[in-house]
Protein backbone atom coordinates (compact mmCIF):
# COMPACT_ATOMS: atom_id res chain seq x y z
CA UNK A 1 0.00 0.00 0.00
CA UNK A 2 3.02 2.31 0.08
CA UNK A 3 2.52 3.02 -3.63
CA UNK A 4 -1.13 3.89 -2.96
CA UNK A 5 -0.17 6.28 -0.15
CA UNK A 6 2.46 7.88 -2.38
CA UNK A 7 -0.16 8.52 -5.08
CA UNK A 8 -2.55 9.88 -2.46
CA UNK A 9 0.02 12.36 -1.15
CA UNK A 10 2.03 13.23 -4.25
CA UNK A 11 -0.76 13.37 -6.85
CA UNK A 12 -3.88 14.27 -4.85
CA UNK A 13 -2.17 16.14 -2.02
CA UNK A 14 -4.03 14.36 0.78
CA UNK A 15 -2.08 13.43 3.94
CA UNK A 16 -3.87 10.14 4.69
CA UNK A 17 -6.72 7.86 3.65
CA UNK A 18 -10.07 8.32 5.36
CA UNK A 19 -12.31 5.61 6.81
CA UNK A 20 -12.22 2.43 4.73
CA UNK A 21 -10.62 4.03 1.67
CA UNK A 22 -7.31 2.24 2.19
CA UNK A 23 -8.91 -1.22 2.56
CA UNK A 24 -11.05 -0.61 -0.55
CA UNK A 25 -8.06 0.54 -2.61
CA UNK A 26 -6.02 -2.48 -1.49
CA UNK A 27 -8.88 -4.90 -2.23
CA UNK A 28 -9.62 -3.57 -5.74
CA UNK A 29 -5.97 -3.04 -6.67
CA UNK A 30 -5.42 -6.70 -5.77
CA UNK A 31 -8.15 -7.74 -8.22
CA UNK A 32 -11.19 -7.97 -5.94
CA UNK A 33 -14.76 -6.90 -6.71
CA UNK A 34 -16.46 -4.40 -4.39
CA UNK A 35 -19.67 -2.57 -3.59
CA UNK A 36 -18.88 0.73 -1.88
CA UNK A 37 -21.55 2.73 -0.04
CA UNK A 38 -20.05 5.97 1.16
CA UNK A 39 -21.68 9.35 1.89
CA UNK A 40 -21.39 12.21 -0.57
CA UNK A 41 -18.06 13.91 0.03
CA UNK A 42 -16.65 10.77 1.64
CA UNK A 43 -14.05 10.21 -1.09
CA UNK A 44 -15.62 7.50 -3.29
CA UNK A 45 -13.72 8.56 -6.42
CA UNK A 46 -10.33 7.78 -4.89
CA UNK A 47 -11.51 4.21 -4.28
CA UNK A 48 -11.32 3.48 -8.02
CA UNK A 49 -8.99 6.24 -9.26
CA UNK A 50 -5.96 5.06 -7.27
CA UNK A 51 -6.44 1.33 -8.11
CA UNK A 52 -6.83 2.30 -11.80
CA UNK A 53 -3.47 4.10 -11.59
CA UNK A 54 -1.83 1.22 -9.72
CA UNK A 55 -3.01 -1.58 -12.01
CA UNK A 56 -1.76 -2.04 -15.59
CA UNK A 57 -4.15 -0.83 -18.30
CA UNK A 58 -6.91 1.76 -18.40
CA UNK A 59 -9.68 2.06 -15.82
CA UNK A 60 -13.13 2.22 -17.46
CA UNK A 61 -15.43 4.43 -15.38
CA UNK A 62 -19.17 4.25 -16.07
CA UNK A 63 -20.77 7.61 -15.24
CA UNK A 64 -24.38 8.65 -15.94
CA UNK A 65 -23.97 12.34 -16.77
CA UNK A 66 -21.82 14.23 -19.27
CA UNK A 67 -21.25 17.16 -16.89
CA UNK A 68 -20.14 14.80 -14.12
CA UNK A 69 -17.57 12.97 -16.23
CA UNK A 70 -16.25 16.20 -17.79
CA UNK A 71 -15.70 17.77 -14.37
CA UNK A 72 -13.97 14.70 -12.97
CA UNK A 73 -11.70 14.50 -16.01
CA UNK A 74 -10.87 18.23 -15.74
CA UNK A 75 -9.94 17.78 -12.09
CA UNK A 76 -7.76 14.73 -12.83
CA UNK A 77 -5.98 16.39 -15.75
CA UNK A 78 -5.23 19.39 -13.53
CA UNK A 79 -3.56 16.90 -11.13
CA UNK A 80 -1.45 15.50 -13.97
CA UNK A 81 -3.43 12.26 -14.35
CA UNK A 82 -4.00 10.90 -17.88
CA UNK A 83 -7.81 10.87 -18.04
CA UNK A 84 -10.41 11.38 -20.77
CA UNK A 85 -14.10 10.92 -21.41
CA UNK A 86 -16.17 9.83 -24.39
CA UNK A 87 -19.69 11.21 -24.75
CA UNK A 88 -22.03 12.77 -27.29
CA UNK A 89 -20.24 16.12 -26.94
CA UNK A 90 -16.82 14.66 -27.88
CA UNK A 91 -15.71 15.70 -31.38
CA UNK A 92 -14.99 12.85 -33.85
CA UNK A 93 -11.29 13.72 -34.13
CA UNK A 94 -11.03 13.77 -30.31
CA UNK A 95 -12.76 10.37 -30.15
CA UNK A 96 -10.15 8.89 -32.47
CA UNK A 97 -7.29 10.43 -30.46
CA UNK A 98 -8.69 9.17 -27.12
CA UNK A 99 -9.22 5.67 -28.52
CA UNK A 100 -5.66 5.67 -29.85
CA UNK A 101 -4.29 6.65 -26.39
CA UNK A 102 -6.38 3.92 -24.73
CA UNK A 103 -5.06 1.26 -27.13
CA UNK A 104 -1.50 2.50 -26.60
CA UNK A 105 -1.87 2.20 -22.83
CA UNK A 106 -1.15 5.88 -22.11
CA UNK A 107 -4.52 6.59 -20.46
CA UNK A 108 -5.06 5.94 -16.75
CA UNK A 109 -8.84 6.42 -16.84
CA UNK A 110 -11.57 6.62 -19.47
CA UNK A 111 -15.04 7.83 -18.48
CA UNK A 112 -18.04 6.69 -20.51
CA UNK A 113 -21.86 6.71 -20.21
CA UNK A 114 -23.61 3.34 -19.85
CA UNK A 115 -25.49 3.85 -23.14
CA UNK A 116 -22.23 4.16 -25.09
CA UNK A 117 -20.51 1.33 -23.23
CA UNK A 118 -23.27 -1.09 -24.24
CA UNK A 119 -23.05 -0.37 -28.00
CA UNK A 120 -21.50 -3.09 -30.22
CA UNK A 121 -18.87 -0.64 -31.45
CA UNK A 122 -17.67 0.20 -27.93
CA UNK A 123 -17.78 -3.46 -26.92
CA UNK A 124 -15.46 -4.21 -29.85
CA UNK A 125 -13.21 -1.34 -28.77
CA UNK A 126 -13.03 -2.72 -25.20
CA UNK A 127 -11.86 -6.07 -26.50
CA UNK A 128 -8.76 -4.32 -27.87
CA UNK A 129 -7.75 -2.79 -24.54
CA UNK A 130 -5.75 -3.79 -21.52
CA UNK A 131 -8.34 -2.96 -18.82
CA UNK A 132 -7.34 -2.20 -15.25
CA UNK A 133 -10.85 -2.22 -13.76
CA UNK A 134 -14.47 -1.28 -14.29
CA UNK A 135 -15.89 1.34 -11.92
CA UNK A 136 -19.68 1.80 -11.96
CA UNK A 137 -20.43 5.15 -10.35
CA UNK A 138 -23.90 6.18 -9.07
CA UNK A 139 -24.73 2.47 -8.92
CA UNK A 140 -28.13 3.09 -7.28
CA UNK A 141 -29.33 3.90 -10.83
CA UNK A 142 -29.62 0.12 -11.32
CA UNK A 143 -32.65 -0.13 -9.05
CA UNK A 144 -36.34 0.69 -9.51
CA UNK A 145 -36.33 1.20 -5.74
CA UNK A 146 -33.66 3.89 -5.99
CA UNK A 147 -34.36 7.51 -6.86
CA UNK A 148 -32.52 7.89 -10.21
CA UNK A 149 -33.41 4.68 -12.06
CA UNK A 150 -31.62 4.26 -15.41
CA UNK A 151 -32.61 1.06 -17.29
CA UNK A 152 -29.21 0.87 -19.06
CA UNK A 153 -27.55 0.25 -15.71
CA UNK A 154 -29.26 -3.13 -15.35
CA UNK A 155 -27.48 -4.34 -18.49
CA UNK A 156 -24.04 -3.63 -17.05
CA UNK A 157 -24.09 -7.07 -15.45
CA UNK A 158 -22.88 -8.43 -18.79
CA UNK A 159 -19.42 -7.05 -17.96
CA UNK A 160 -19.08 -9.94 -15.49
CA UNK A 161 -19.49 -12.48 -18.32
CA UNK A 162 -17.38 -10.63 -20.87
CA UNK A 163 -14.51 -9.72 -18.51
CA UNK A 164 -14.65 -12.20 -15.61
CA UNK A 165 -11.06 -11.57 -14.48
CA UNK A 166 -11.29 -7.76 -14.41
CA UNK A 167 -12.16 -6.25 -11.01
CA UNK A 168 -15.47 -4.36 -10.86
CA UNK A 169 -16.33 -1.76 -8.24
CA UNK A 170 -19.83 -0.28 -7.85
CA UNK A 171 -20.20 2.93 -5.86
CA UNK A 172 -23.09 5.00 -4.51
CA UNK A 173 -23.90 7.44 -1.72
CA UNK A 174 -27.52 6.41 -1.16
CA UNK A 175 -28.92 2.92 -1.15
CA UNK A 176 -31.38 1.34 1.24
CA UNK A 177 -31.36 -2.44 1.78
CA UNK A 178 -33.53 -3.16 -1.29
CA UNK A 179 -31.38 -0.98 -3.56
CA UNK A 180 -28.20 -2.62 -2.25
CA UNK A 181 -29.67 -6.04 -3.05
CA UNK A 182 -30.54 -4.87 -6.58
CA UNK A 183 -27.00 -3.57 -7.17
CA UNK A 184 -25.48 -6.89 -6.17
CA UNK A 185 -28.02 -8.81 -8.26
CA UNK A 186 -28.10 -6.83 -11.51
CA UNK A 187 -24.37 -6.10 -11.61
CA UNK A 188 -23.54 -9.74 -10.80
CA UNK A 189 -21.55 -8.76 -7.73
CA UNK A 190 -22.70 -11.64 -5.55
CA UNK A 191 -19.10 -12.45 -4.59
CA UNK A 192 -18.11 -8.81 -4.13
CA UNK A 193 -16.95 -7.49 -0.78
CA UNK A 194 -19.37 -4.87 0.57
CA UNK A 195 -17.89 -1.76 2.19
CA UNK A 196 -20.63 0.10 4.06
CA UNK A 197 -19.49 3.39 5.57
CA UNK A 198 -21.49 5.50 7.95
CA UNK A 199 -24.05 7.67 6.18
CA UNK A 200 -23.32 10.45 8.64
CA UNK A 201 -22.25 13.85 7.31
CA UNK A 202 -21.04 15.49 10.54
CA UNK A 203 -20.17 18.81 8.86
CA UNK A 204 -23.81 19.31 7.74
CA UNK A 205 -26.14 21.35 9.91
CA UNK A 206 -29.79 20.27 9.49
CA UNK A 207 -32.58 22.82 9.95
CA UNK A 208 -36.29 22.53 9.14
CA UNK A 209 -38.62 25.54 9.23
CA UNK A 210 -42.39 25.80 8.85
CA UNK A 211 -43.39 27.39 5.56
CA UNK A 212 -45.35 30.65 5.71
CA UNK A 213 -43.61 32.79 3.06
CA UNK A 214 -41.04 30.52 1.47
CA UNK A 215 -39.28 33.01 -0.82
CA UNK A 216 -38.93 35.61 1.92
CA UNK A 217 -37.77 32.96 4.43
CA UNK A 218 -35.18 31.72 1.91
CA UNK A 219 -33.90 35.24 1.23
CA UNK A 220 -33.52 35.92 4.95
CA UNK A 221 -31.66 32.62 5.43
CA UNK A 222 -29.18 33.35 2.62
CA UNK A 223 -28.62 37.01 3.55
CA UNK A 224 -28.11 36.31 7.25
CA UNK A 225 -26.24 33.00 7.07
CA UNK A 226 -24.58 32.52 3.68
CA UNK A 227 -24.17 35.77 1.74
CA UNK A 228 -21.89 35.64 -1.30
CA UNK A 229 -21.31 31.87 -1.32
CA UNK A 230 -22.31 29.02 -3.62
CA UNK A 231 -25.57 27.26 -2.84
CA UNK A 232 -28.36 25.17 -4.35
CA UNK A 233 -32.09 25.76 -3.89
CA UNK A 234 -34.43 22.88 -4.79
CA UNK A 235 -38.05 23.50 -5.81
CA UNK A 236 -40.85 21.11 -6.70
CA UNK A 237 -42.00 22.79 -9.93
CA UNK A 238 -40.47 24.59 -12.90
CA UNK A 239 -42.59 27.68 -12.25
CA UNK A 240 -41.37 27.82 -8.66
CA UNK A 241 -37.77 27.60 -9.94
CA UNK A 242 -38.28 30.55 -12.31
CA UNK A 243 -40.07 32.68 -9.69
CA UNK A 244 -37.52 31.96 -6.96
CA UNK A 245 -34.48 32.60 -9.17
CA UNK A 246 -36.00 35.91 -10.31
CA UNK A 247 -36.86 36.88 -6.71
CA UNK A 248 -33.33 36.20 -5.46
CA UNK A 249 -31.81 38.09 -8.39
CA UNK A 250 -34.06 41.09 -7.73
CA UNK A 251 -32.79 41.09 -4.16
CA UNK A 252 -29.10 41.16 -5.03
CA UNK A 253 -28.26 37.43 -5.03
CA UNK A 254 -26.63 35.94 -8.12
CA UNK A 255 -29.15 33.20 -8.91
CA UNK A 256 -29.66 31.01 -11.99
CA UNK A 257 -32.58 28.69 -12.89
CA UNK A 258 -32.23 25.04 -13.93
CA UNK A 259 -35.05 22.70 -14.96
CA UNK A 260 -35.90 20.30 -17.77
CA UNK A 261 -38.14 22.86 -19.51
CA UNK A 262 -35.18 25.09 -20.35
CA UNK A 263 -33.27 24.53 -23.56
CA UNK A 264 -30.23 22.28 -23.47
CA UNK A 265 -28.03 25.30 -24.25
CA UNK A 266 -29.40 27.35 -21.34
CA UNK A 267 -29.08 24.45 -18.89
CA UNK A 268 -25.50 23.79 -20.00
CA UNK A 269 -24.55 27.48 -19.75
CA UNK A 270 -26.12 27.89 -16.29
CA UNK A 271 -24.52 24.71 -14.97
CA UNK A 272 -21.12 25.72 -16.35
CA UNK A 273 -21.39 29.16 -14.73
CA UNK A 274 -22.42 27.65 -11.39
CA UNK A 275 -19.55 25.14 -11.42
CA UNK A 276 -16.90 27.64 -12.50
CA UNK A 277 -17.88 30.82 -10.66
CA UNK A 278 -17.88 31.59 -6.95
CA UNK A 279 -20.95 32.84 -5.12
CA UNK A 280 -23.72 31.66 -7.47
CA UNK A 281 -26.96 30.14 -6.20
CA UNK A 282 -28.52 27.53 -8.51
CA UNK A 283 -32.31 27.30 -8.20
CA UNK A 284 -33.41 23.96 -9.62
CA UNK A 285 -35.77 21.04 -9.80
CA UNK A 286 -34.38 17.55 -9.23
CA UNK A 287 -33.30 17.70 -12.90
CA UNK A 288 -30.18 19.31 -11.41
CA UNK A 289 -29.16 16.09 -9.80
CA UNK A 290 -26.53 13.43 -9.79
CA UNK A 291 -22.88 14.19 -10.08
CA UNK A 292 -22.75 17.78 -8.87
CA UNK A 293 -19.15 17.53 -7.73
CA UNK A 294 -18.63 21.19 -6.78
CA UNK A 295 -17.01 20.83 -3.33
CA UNK A 296 -17.58 24.38 -2.06
CA UNK A 297 -21.40 24.43 -2.03
CA UNK A 298 -22.02 25.91 1.40
CA UNK A 299 -25.78 25.31 1.63
CA UNK A 300 -28.56 23.31 0.04
CA UNK A 301 -32.04 24.71 0.62
CA UNK A 302 -35.34 22.98 -0.10
CA UNK A 303 -38.35 25.31 -0.32
CA UNK A 304 -40.58 22.32 -0.97
CA UNK A 305 -40.45 18.98 0.84
CA UNK A 306 -38.49 16.23 -1.00
CA UNK A 307 -40.46 13.08 -1.77
CA UNK A 308 -38.26 10.69 0.21
CA UNK A 309 -35.39 10.58 2.71
CA UNK A 310 -33.20 9.15 -0.09
CA UNK A 311 -33.84 12.18 -2.29
CA UNK A 312 -33.34 14.54 0.62
CA UNK A 313 -30.09 12.88 1.68
CA UNK A 314 -28.70 12.86 -1.85
CA UNK A 315 -29.68 16.48 -2.54
CA UNK A 316 -28.66 17.94 0.83
CA UNK A 317 -25.41 15.96 0.58
CA UNK A 318 -24.30 18.21 -2.27
CA UNK A 319 -23.41 20.79 0.39
CA UNK A 320 -20.02 20.70 2.08
CA UNK A 321 -18.32 18.02 0.00
CA UNK A 322 -15.00 19.59 1.01
CA UNK A 323 -15.66 18.68 4.65
CA UNK A 324 -16.04 22.29 5.80
CA UNK A 325 -19.18 23.40 7.65
CA UNK A 326 -22.30 23.57 5.47
CA UNK A 327 -26.07 23.67 5.93
CA UNK A 328 -29.15 21.77 4.85
CA UNK A 329 -32.17 24.07 5.19
CA UNK A 330 -35.67 22.74 4.53
CA UNK A 331 -38.83 24.88 4.42
CA UNK A 332 -42.05 22.87 4.16
CA UNK A 333 -45.79 22.97 4.67
CA UNK A 334 -48.72 20.58 4.61
CA UNK A 335 -49.47 21.46 0.98
CA UNK A 336 -46.08 20.02 -0.01
CA UNK A 337 -47.07 16.63 1.32
CA UNK A 338 -50.49 16.82 -0.36
CA UNK A 339 -48.94 17.77 -3.71
CA UNK A 340 -46.38 14.96 -3.55
CA UNK A 341 -49.10 12.50 -2.54
CA UNK A 342 -51.14 13.53 -5.57
CA UNK A 343 -48.12 13.16 -7.87
CA UNK A 344 -47.50 9.62 -6.61
CA UNK A 345 -51.16 8.55 -6.70
CA UNK A 346 -51.64 10.02 -10.18
CA UNK A 347 -48.51 8.44 -11.66
CA UNK A 348 -48.46 5.38 -13.92
CA UNK A 349 -46.20 3.35 -11.63
CA UNK A 350 -47.34 -0.05 -10.35
CA UNK A 351 -49.44 -0.14 -7.17
CA UNK A 352 -46.68 -1.84 -5.18
CA UNK A 353 -44.24 0.89 -6.19
CA UNK A 354 -46.82 3.55 -5.26
CA UNK A 355 -47.05 2.08 -1.76
CA UNK A 356 -43.27 2.11 -1.47
CA UNK A 357 -43.18 5.78 -2.53
CA UNK A 358 -45.99 6.72 -0.13
CA UNK A 359 -44.16 4.98 2.73
CA UNK A 360 -41.03 6.98 1.92
CA UNK A 361 -43.10 10.17 1.83
CA UNK A 362 -44.39 9.34 5.33
CA UNK A 363 -40.78 8.88 6.46
CA UNK A 364 -39.91 12.29 5.01
CA UNK A 365 -42.80 13.90 6.87
CA UNK A 366 -41.65 12.20 10.08
CA UNK A 367 -38.18 13.75 9.58
CA UNK A 368 -39.72 17.19 9.20
CA UNK A 369 -41.97 16.84 12.24
CA UNK A 370 -39.65 15.08 14.67
CA UNK A 371 -38.92 16.80 17.96
CA UNK A 372 -35.75 14.71 18.26
CA UNK A 373 -32.34 14.83 16.61
CA UNK A 374 -32.62 15.28 12.81
CA UNK A 375 -29.39 13.39 12.13
CA UNK A 376 -30.54 10.49 14.28
CA UNK A 377 -33.78 10.35 12.27
CA UNK A 378 -32.16 10.37 8.81
CA UNK A 379 -29.50 7.80 9.80
CA UNK A 380 -32.16 5.51 11.27
CA UNK A 381 -33.88 5.47 7.88
CA UNK A 382 -30.71 3.91 6.44
CA UNK A 383 -30.54 1.39 9.28
CA UNK A 384 -27.81 3.19 11.22
CA UNK A 385 -28.11 3.86 14.95
CA UNK A 386 -26.61 7.00 16.45
CA UNK A 387 -26.84 9.28 19.44
CA UNK A 388 -28.06 12.87 19.36
CA UNK A 389 -25.67 14.93 17.20
CA UNK A 390 -25.76 18.29 18.99
CA UNK A 391 -25.49 19.87 15.53
CA UNK A 392 -29.03 20.34 14.20
CA UNK A 393 -31.82 22.79 15.00
CA UNK A 394 -33.59 20.41 17.40
CA UNK A 395 -30.38 19.60 19.27
CA UNK A 396 -29.42 23.26 19.55
CA UNK A 397 -32.89 24.31 20.69
CA UNK A 398 -34.85 21.24 21.83
CA UNK A 399 -38.57 21.85 21.22
CA UNK A 400 -40.46 22.26 24.48
CA UNK A 401 -43.44 19.97 23.92
CA UNK A 402 -46.70 20.79 25.70
CA UNK A 403 -49.83 18.86 26.62
CA UNK A 404 -51.94 19.58 23.55
CA UNK A 405 -54.69 17.07 24.29
CA UNK A 406 -57.49 19.66 24.54
CA UNK A 407 -56.26 21.51 21.44
CA UNK A 408 -56.12 18.23 19.51
CA UNK A 409 -59.62 17.24 20.67
CA UNK A 410 -60.95 20.57 19.39
CA UNK A 411 -59.37 20.01 16.00
CA UNK A 412 -60.55 16.41 15.71
CA UNK A 413 -64.07 17.38 16.77
CA UNK A 414 -64.15 20.20 14.23
CA UNK A 415 -63.00 17.88 11.42
CA UNK A 416 -65.82 15.50 12.39
CA UNK A 417 -68.48 18.24 12.58
CA UNK A 418 -67.67 19.67 9.14
CA UNK A 419 -68.29 16.17 7.77
CA UNK A 420 -64.64 15.27 7.04
CA UNK A 421 -65.16 16.99 3.68
CA UNK A 422 -63.04 20.13 3.99
CA UNK A 423 -59.37 21.02 3.88
CA UNK A 424 -57.15 22.42 6.60
CA UNK A 425 -57.84 26.08 5.69
CA UNK A 426 -61.60 25.70 6.14
CA UNK A 427 -61.29 23.75 9.40
CA UNK A 428 -58.93 26.37 10.84
CA UNK A 429 -61.31 29.18 9.81
CA UNK A 430 -64.12 27.45 11.76
CA UNK A 431 -61.91 27.03 14.83
CA UNK A 432 -60.91 30.69 14.69
CA UNK A 433 -64.53 31.82 14.30
CA UNK A 434 -64.12 33.44 10.87
CA UNK A 435 -67.50 34.18 9.26
CA UNK A 436 -66.25 34.14 5.68
CA UNK A 437 -68.32 33.04 2.68
CA UNK A 438 -67.00 29.48 2.71
CA UNK A 439 -67.81 28.96 6.40
CA UNK A 440 -71.27 30.60 6.31
CA UNK A 441 -72.36 28.99 3.04
CA UNK A 442 -72.08 25.57 4.68
CA UNK A 443 -73.67 26.81 7.90
CA UNK A 444 -70.52 26.00 9.82
CA UNK A 445 -70.75 29.25 11.78
CA UNK A 446 -73.49 27.53 13.81
CA UNK A 447 -71.36 24.54 14.82
CA UNK A 448 -70.36 24.02 18.46
CA UNK A 449 -66.69 24.15 17.38
CA UNK A 450 -67.08 27.59 15.71
CA UNK A 451 -64.64 29.97 17.38
CA UNK A 452 -63.46 27.55 20.09
CA UNK A 453 -59.84 27.63 18.91
CA UNK A 454 -58.83 31.26 19.39
CA UNK A 455 -55.97 30.29 21.73
CA UNK A 456 -53.89 29.57 18.60
CA UNK A 457 -53.43 31.62 15.45
CA UNK A 458 -53.58 30.23 11.90
CA UNK A 459 -49.88 29.21 11.88
CA UNK A 460 -50.35 27.48 15.22
CA UNK A 461 -53.32 25.43 14.00
CA UNK A 462 -51.57 24.49 10.76
CA UNK A 463 -48.63 23.24 12.84
CA UNK A 464 -51.05 21.07 14.84
CA UNK A 465 -52.57 19.69 11.63
CA UNK A 466 -49.13 18.75 10.23
CA UNK A 467 -48.09 17.02 13.43
CA UNK A 468 -51.32 15.01 13.60
CA UNK A 469 -50.93 13.95 9.96
CA UNK A 470 -47.38 12.82 10.77
CA UNK A 471 -48.72 10.82 13.72
CA UNK A 472 -51.47 9.24 11.57
CA UNK A 473 -54.26 10.66 13.77
CA UNK A 474 -55.69 12.35 10.68
CA UNK A 475 -55.19 11.91 6.95
CA UNK A 476 -55.52 14.13 3.90
CA UNK A 477 -57.99 12.67 1.38
CA UNK A 478 -56.72 13.89 -1.98
CA UNK A 479 -59.66 12.28 -3.79
CA UNK A 480 -62.09 14.56 -1.90
CA UNK A 481 -60.31 17.84 -2.47
CA UNK A 482 -57.61 17.49 0.20
CA UNK A 483 -60.19 16.97 2.94
CA UNK A 484 -59.00 16.19 6.46
CA UNK A 485 -60.38 12.86 7.67
CA UNK A 486 -60.10 11.07 11.01
CA UNK A 487 -58.34 7.73 11.46
CA UNK A 488 -59.13 5.00 13.97
CA UNK A 489 -56.01 6.02 15.92
CA UNK A 490 -57.71 9.25 17.05
CA UNK A 491 -60.51 7.51 18.96
CA UNK A 492 -58.66 7.13 22.30
CA UNK A 493 -57.73 10.83 22.13
CA UNK A 494 -61.31 11.93 21.55
CA UNK A 495 -62.48 9.71 24.44
CA UNK A 496 -59.87 11.28 26.74
CA UNK A 497 -58.03 7.97 27.18
CA UNK A 498 -54.77 9.17 25.61
CA UNK A 499 -52.81 12.39 25.95
CA UNK A 500 -51.06 14.10 23.02
CA UNK A 501 -47.89 16.19 23.37
CA UNK A 502 -46.96 18.49 20.51
CA UNK A 503 -44.33 21.06 19.58
CA UNK A 504 -45.30 24.74 19.58
CA UNK A 505 -44.67 26.80 16.44
CA UNK A 506 -40.89 27.04 16.09
CA UNK A 507 -38.98 30.32 16.26
CA UNK A 508 -36.64 29.85 13.31
CA UNK A 509 -34.63 32.98 14.19
CA UNK A 510 -33.15 31.22 17.22
CA UNK A 511 -31.23 28.70 15.16
CA UNK A 512 -28.10 29.65 13.25
CA UNK A 513 -26.26 27.31 10.90
CA UNK A 514 -22.93 29.09 11.22
CA UNK A 515 -22.11 30.43 7.78
CA UNK A 516 -18.65 31.63 6.76
CA UNK A 517 -17.51 32.93 10.15
CA UNK A 518 -14.03 31.48 10.32
CA UNK A 519 -12.43 34.64 8.88
CA UNK A 520 -11.34 36.52 12.01
CA UNK A 521 -9.66 39.69 10.74
CA UNK A 522 -9.91 42.16 7.88
CA UNK A 523 -6.49 40.98 6.64
CA UNK A 524 -7.73 37.38 6.44
CA UNK A 525 -10.83 38.54 4.57
CA UNK A 526 -8.67 40.44 2.04
CA UNK A 527 -6.37 37.44 1.55
CA UNK A 528 -9.38 35.14 1.12
CA UNK A 529 -10.74 37.34 -1.67
CA UNK A 530 -7.26 37.68 -3.25
CA UNK A 531 -6.76 33.91 -3.32
CA UNK A 532 -10.21 33.34 -4.80
CA UNK A 533 -9.59 35.93 -7.55
CA UNK A 534 -6.21 34.33 -8.34
CA UNK A 535 -7.80 30.85 -8.39
CA UNK A 536 -10.53 32.06 -10.78
CA UNK A 537 -7.93 33.58 -13.13
CA UNK A 538 -5.92 30.33 -13.23
CA UNK A 539 -9.08 28.25 -13.72
CA UNK A 540 -10.16 30.41 -16.66
CA UNK A 541 -6.70 30.09 -18.25
CA UNK A 542 -6.88 26.28 -17.92
CA UNK A 543 -10.60 26.12 -18.84
CA UNK A 544 -11.50 24.17 -15.69
CA UNK A 545 -13.75 24.84 -12.68
CA UNK A 546 -12.13 26.89 -9.91
CA UNK A 547 -12.26 23.94 -7.48
CA UNK A 548 -10.17 21.86 -9.92
CA UNK A 549 -7.31 24.26 -9.19
CA UNK A 550 -7.79 24.36 -5.40
CA UNK A 551 -10.74 23.70 -3.11
CA UNK A 552 -11.93 26.20 -0.50
CA UNK A 553 -10.47 23.86 2.10
CA UNK A 554 -6.99 24.37 0.62
CA UNK A 555 -7.38 28.17 0.51
CA UNK A 556 -8.64 28.19 4.08
CA UNK A 557 -5.64 26.21 5.33
CA UNK A 558 -3.29 28.56 3.46
CA UNK A 559 -4.82 31.49 5.36
CA UNK A 560 -4.83 29.74 8.73
CA UNK A 561 -1.35 28.13 8.54
CA UNK A 562 0.44 30.95 6.66
CA UNK A 563 3.15 28.73 5.09
CA UNK A 564 6.36 30.63 4.32
CA UNK A 565 8.32 28.02 2.34
CA UNK A 566 7.81 25.23 -0.21
CA UNK A 567 8.39 22.67 2.55
CA UNK A 568 5.56 24.19 4.61
CA UNK A 569 3.38 24.46 1.50
CA UNK A 570 3.78 20.72 0.92
CA UNK A 571 1.85 20.10 4.16
CA UNK A 572 -1.22 21.95 2.90
CA UNK A 573 -4.28 19.81 2.09
CA UNK A 574 -4.72 19.31 -1.66
CA UNK A 575 -1.22 20.41 -2.68
CA UNK A 576 0.35 17.47 -4.50
CA UNK A 577 3.70 17.50 -6.24
CA UNK A 578 2.41 18.79 -9.60
CA UNK A 579 0.41 21.62 -8.07
CA UNK A 580 3.26 22.50 -5.75
CA UNK A 581 5.61 22.78 -8.73
CA UNK A 582 3.05 24.64 -10.82
CA UNK A 583 1.61 27.07 -8.27
CA UNK A 584 3.95 27.07 -5.25
CA UNK A 585 5.85 30.28 -6.04
CA UNK A 586 2.67 32.19 -6.90
CA UNK A 587 1.04 31.14 -3.62
CA UNK A 588 4.09 32.10 -1.55
CA UNK A 589 4.19 35.49 -3.30
CA UNK A 590 0.50 36.16 -2.56
CA UNK A 591 0.97 35.15 1.09
CA UNK A 592 4.08 37.36 1.45
CA UNK A 593 2.29 40.35 -0.09
CA UNK A 594 -0.61 39.89 2.30
CA UNK A 595 1.81 39.74 5.22
CA UNK A 596 3.57 42.90 4.07
CA UNK A 597 0.25 44.76 3.87
CA UNK A 598 -0.68 43.79 7.43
Amino acid sequence: MQDARSLLQNVFGYPAFRGEQEQIVDHVASGGHALVLMPTGGGKSLCYQIPAMLRPGVGIVVSPLIALMQDQVSTLVELGVAAACLNSATLPEDVRDIERQARAGTLDMLYVAPERLLTPRFQSFLSQLDIALFAIDEAHCVSHWGHDFRPEYQQLGQLAEQFPTIPRIALTATADAQTQADILHFLHLGEARVFLSSFDRPNLFYQVVEKHNAKKQLLTFIQSEYPGVSGIVYCLSRKRVEDTAAWLSENGIRALPYHAGLSHEVREANQREFLREDGIVMVATVAFGMGIDKPDVRFVAHIDMPKSPENFYQESGRAGRDGLPAASWLCYGLNDMVQLNQMIQGSEMAELQKQVELTKLDAMLAFCETAGCRRQQILAHFGEASGACGHCDNCQHPPATYDATVVVQKLLSCIYRVGQRHGAGHVVDVLLGRSNQSVTSFGHDTLSTFGVGRELNQRGWRSVVRQLVARKLIEVDIVRGQSLVLTDACRPVLRGEEKVYLRPVADETKTRAGGERWLRTEREERLWQTLRRWRKQVADEHNVPAYAVFSDRTLRQLIEDKPGSRKELARIYGLGELKLARYGEALLRLLREAQDEA
